[in-house]
């Protein structure tokens, strides 16, 4: 049987006398809380998050143990597809320097945010997805989805940001060198908000890394996975992604394996003590 099953008789045996011991409680809470957490995430944390998860709940769990943990349970991972580039920098307006100079470290809310465009598709057509990112807590602080790849989609989305945050001035804003950044409206916004503009070298996508990084994990644990039929869909989709995945359950590892909701709520109460 061995033979035929292609497996040794050392490992046939061994499965045997396991099977033969008493359920280890601790590891059957274990296996538990593994398979929440690959729910929780729908499916979308490797063996990376899930240790880091489990250690945020208390049990010491390296990432060789929680790979043999996801094995043990039967959980799957979602894996990343390649995306291609909708950036428009091809223009004569005129350009921010990189004040940011990928300095992604923010040591306090409020201070810098970073923004980008991505697009989705649905039966209906294209999307457009724009994103604003406190770079202190990672958390999306703005959006704005639309049809067009016009200047009012990274407007709406920065007065968003700015309606829900009140950010002093003096706030860096930092985008691609995309055309509706470089736009006189969105200039405008900047200036009379006292913001500071900042824009990625021509061509370097990891000037902006963290907001690529954003829409990486969007796209590979959410999109990719689904089929919209309509643009209605796709938007709900996406903003329960945002607002209820993302900035509230997703561990971060750059956050210590926390949301960027419980990120923010820790470093309030810490200010505060």
């Amino acid at each position: 049987m061995c033979r035929l099953l292609g497996v040794s008789t050392t490992g046939f045996y061994d499965y045997l006398v396991r099977r033969q011991r008493p359920a280890d409680p601790e590891r059957l809470e274990l296996l538990s809380w593994v398979k929440q957490l690959a729910k929780a995430s729908d499916f979308a944390y490797g063996s990376r998050r899930i240790s880091g998860g489990l250690r945020a709940l208390g049990y010491p769990v390296g990432r060789d143990m929680a790979k043999g943990l996801m094995k043990e349970a039967s959980v799957w991972v979602r894996y990343k597809k390649r995306y291609k580039v909708t950036t428009q920098s091809g223009h004569a307006k005129p350009v921010f320097k990189n004040l940011l100079n990928r300095e992604f470290d923010v040591a306090a809310p409020d201070r810098v945010y970073a923004s980008d465009i991505t697009y989705i598709w649905t039966r209906e057509g294209w999307l457009y997805l724009n994103v604003v990112i406190d770079l202190f807590s990672r958390k999306v602080v703005g959006w704005s989805i639309g049809t067009r790849l016009s200047s009012s989609l990274v407007c709406d989305a920065l007065k968003m940001a700015i309606w829900r945050r009140r950010p002093l001035p003096g706030l860096i804003h930092h985008s691609d060198r995309g055309v509706q950044y470089a736009s006189h409206a969105f200039r405008r916004l900047l200036k009379a908000h006292g913001m500071l503009g900042s824009m990625s070298r021509k061509g370097d996508c990891w000037d902006n890394a963290v907001v690529e990084s954003f829409f990486g994990s969007m796209k590979s644990e959410r999109v990719s996975w689904k089929h919209y039929q309509t643009r209605e869909a796709a938007r709900n989709d996406i903003v329960d992604y945002i607002v209820m995945f993302y900035n509230n359950q997703r561990l971060h590892s750059y956050l210590g394996y926390k949301s960027p909701d419980q990120y923010e709520s820790e470093a309030l109460w810490a200010n505060v003590a």
